[in-house]
């Protein structure tokens, strides 16, 4: 291969997702890497370093960069990137490739520049940051370039991203670190308070994409056996846990979601907000798989809410359709 192709990155807290112009999504994996600490050698990436986190030798350090939608760490940031790039074979003989990366809407310069920094020590010939919301909003098939109200909540896994798009950009907009992270904390946090049983993140998510629910009106009670660690005898246990008690451990998180939708909504210009009740708001992002969560926030809103198509890919997709304009991006 002699020339690069240009792609976009979904550079999330939980997943990276790589955007092949031409092919589609070419990568998902968890935004882990796991390295030697005496070497700096790269021993994994994605999922194959998130099956070890818990389970290494003092030697490996397995870590995850990015916290809530922004790099923690920007070294460890870079060597996934460059691994997740490497093996994708996107860069060419001749030249390296453009690359567009996300952020979310209101993060700092400093935390921009740190993105800028590490897709540029990745590889990258020329990066171009969007918004977030701007980009999933595209990829969920808004049409966000008329002068017209169109809103989509991106729930992430470090940051929920609410924005009010028309005309192509961000009309009101806010940023919070509330969102799939925190969900798999609190039910961490119920279960050792309730049950006094410790279980790490990926029991928290089973137990979050197997029976957890936001909207009990309507849903059948379902219940998963849980193995972890009692917290007071230090033994392993099982318990069962319902869909309702998840609801309860997910309460509060879902509410400061909620509350900041409605001060983007009380923010956004009459006429826009109608248009908004005429066509919908749009969740995306892995939190929009959470049961019960358009339900819910149809009812509280009184809007109509739709869960995107692929969720998931939402990010990624708009890249894909961003790179097709990419000529009329302003360089930031």
């Amino acid at each position: 291969m002699l020339f690069s192709k240009d792609i976009g990155i979904d550079l999330g807290t939980a997943n990276v997702l790589i955007y092949e112009k031409g092919k589609g999504v070419v990568l998902e994996e968890p935004s882990v890497v796991a390295k030697n600490s005496q070497t700096g050698k790269v021993i994994a990436a994605g999922e194959e370093a998130r099956q070890m986190i818990g389970r290494t030798p003092g030697k490996i350090e397995v870590i995850k960069p990015m916290r809530d939608g922004v790099i923690a760490d920007i070294e460890a940031t870079e060597l996934m990137l460059k691994s997740f790039i490497s093996s994708v074979k996107i860069k060419g003989v001749l030249t390296q490739p453009s690359i567009l990366i996300c952020c979310p809407s209101n993060i700092t310069l400093v935390e921009k520049n740190a993105i800028r920094e590490a897709a540029e020590k990745a590889g990258a010939r020329e990066v171009i940051i969007e918004e977030e919301p701007k980009i999933a909003a595209l990829g969920a098939g808004m049409d966000i370039s008329k002068p017209s109200g169109n809103m989509v909540i991106d729930i992430g896994g470090g940051t929920t991203d609410i924005a009010v798009l028309s005309l192509g950009d961000i009309v009101t907009s806010a940023s919070i670190k509330v969102a799939g992270n925190r969900f798999d904390q609190d039910i961490i946090d119920y279960l050792k308070t309730n049950y006094k049983l410790l279980i790490g993140e990926r029991t928290a998510e089973d137990i979050k994409f197997g029976v957890a629910t936001v909207y009990l009106k309507d849903t059948e009670e379902e219940a998963l056996q849980v193995r972890g660690r009692d917290l007071v005898s230090g033994l392993p246990q099982t318990i069962t846990v319902t869909s309702t008690e998840i609801e309860e451990a997910l309460r509060e998180s879902v509410r400061i979601i909620l509350h900041a939708t409605k001060n983007v909504l009380e923010q956004t210009p009459p006429e826009l907000a109608a248009d908004i009740m005429d066509k919908g708001i749009v969740l995306t992002g892995g939190g929009a798989l959470l049961h019960g969560l358009d339900r819910l926030f149809a009812e509280e809103l009184s809007v109509p809410v739709f869960v995107a198509d692929n969720p998931l890919h939402c990010v990624a997709i708009g890249t894909g359709m961003m790179l097709d304009h990419v000529e009329r991006i302003t360089r930031k």
